[in-house]
């Protein structure tokens, strides 16, 4: 089952990979683009670690990845021109669907659970199968034949640019920074400014730490990972705080963080790019005061629930 698993989810990445691929080859095309090549590179380097990544040594996957940042350090990744979604199309294709429109999102949903939670295959392959039949689902619903696929695939991608790779690359920052002991020092530095035992004190720093932690790193996932093994299970669970309901809090209170930062590029960046935004910083703006507020009550509720 194991090897099976891994051939399907070895499939997924290849299919993720030819989605880049079809970027780099638009991105190639694209003349009006005065980065047109660099950005092609971008995106043929991201087809060639989704799609033959596993079978790369690492030390090339590590020198590529260090390619891309040097072509976004140069500003070589530009999104160049996009053909425009047909407006009356549009229009036309709202007004019938309504609100079915929004089948596909909830199949993708549904689908990914049930694959997770009543097959041995797991979340992962559950969210691919999810995909493929969402998009299944869409294409029957809008009509759209495999060119509107490629092309609105290709327009999806370039209009992320960059900001579309960010959430993996620090996803894996945040496993490098665990298995290097970050959480250890972290929980050593911590011990010898706050005293251990008191419970609101732990709670605050270790809430307030996954939020900001998670506004550094763009992603509450990674945060957990260290704060909790620094701050979370010495300062709060070690003190008597239920496991479960402090790992709850405390996952959420990084999502207050994720609010807060340019750095979660798929919730705060890629809504700008996508709606071309002119204020960059419009979305969390407009997040910021629901963030705090909801940070202090996931404060009240670990203090109040986890003791």
């Amino acid at each position: 089952m194991t090897s099976l698993i891994n051939n399907i989810l070895t499939f997924f990445y290849m299919l993720i990979g030819a989605t880049f691929l079809i970027a780099s080859i638009e991105s190639v095309r694209d003349k009006t683009n005065t980065a047109r090549f660099g950005t092609a590179a971008f995106w043929l380097i991201f087809a060639i670690i989704f799609g033959i990544g596993q079978w790369l040594p690492n030390a090339v996957v590590g020198a590529l990845l260090l390619v891309i940042g040097a072509l976004s350090l140069l500003k070589q990744v530009k999104v160049g021109h996009i053909k425009p979604l047909n407006k009356e199309v549009s229009e036309a294709s709202a007004k019938r669907l309504g609100g079915w429109i929004f089948l596909p999102s909830i199949i993708l949903a549904v689908t990914a659970i049930l694959v997770a939670q009543f097959t041995p295959f797991g979340g992962q392959v559950g969210i691919g199968v999810a995909a493929i039949v969402s998009l299944i689902v869409a294409m029957w619903l809008t009509k759209a034949g495999g060119k509107t696929v490629y092309e609105d695939s290709q327009r999806m991608v370039r209009s992320m640019g960059s900001a579309g790779i960010l959430p993996q690359l620090l996803a894996t920052l945040g496993v490098v920074f665990t298995a290097s002991g970050v959480g250890t020092v972290t929980a050593k530095a911590i011990s010898s400014v706050f005293p251990v035992g008191n419970h609101l004190l732990g709670v605050v720093l270790y809430c307030v730490a996954m939020a900001v932690f998670t506004v550094i790193m763009g992603n509450a996932f990674a945060a957990f990972a260290v704060i909790t093994a620094g701050i979370g299970i010495p300062f709060v669970v070690a003190q008597g705080g239920a496991a479960v309901v402090v790992a709850a809090l405390g996952m959420t209170s990084g999502y207050c963080g994720t609010l807060l930062t340019p750095m979660a590029a798929n919730f705060n960046t890629l809504p700008v790019a996508l709606m071309e935004m002119k204020d960059t910083l419009g979305v969390i703006k407009q997040q910021a005061p629901i963030a705090i507020c909801m940070l202090l009550i996931q404060i009240i509720l670990m203090y109040v629930l986890a003791f």
